[in-house]
């Protein structure tokens, strides 16, 4: 049997990184050792900003509830704690969105939480 070198697979698995490595610049985009190391940091980072947005729109939104929260006469942790009273399931992506465009429909859920706490 005959020995196979591995020269096709190296080629491959140099060109699957080069091709991820489009556009950067100079030896980043053009060298295997270099382009490697840029890729694996590039791929770590674009992880963890996915993570990252998650918690920044949760922010966003915890910020968009409060300021009309305050607007109802509540804080957000006693709106939060008075609609976890009347068992009202509504998560906060949802809340936020009825703060911005679903004033009335907020103000009715703010009343509500409120009667639950007092």
């Amino acid at each position: 049997m005959a020995r196979i070198k591995g020269g096709l697979n190296a080629k491959k698995k140099h060109n699957r990184v080069l091709k991820l490595a489009k556009g950067y610049r100079g030896a980043r985009s053009k060298q295997y050792r270099i382009a490697k190391q840029s890729v694996m940091r590039a791929l770590n980072t674009s992880f963890a900003g996915r993570k990252e947005k998650k918690r920044q729109f949760r922010q966003l939104w915890i910020a968009r509830i409060n300021a009309a929260a305050r607007m109802n006469g509540l804080s957000y942790s006693k709106l939060m704690y008075g609609l976890k009273l009347a068992e009202v399931d509504i998560n906060r992506k949802m809340l936020a969105e009825m703060a911005v465009n679903d004033a009335e429909g907020f103000t009715t859920l703010a009343e509500l939480a409120k009667s639950k706490i007092a």
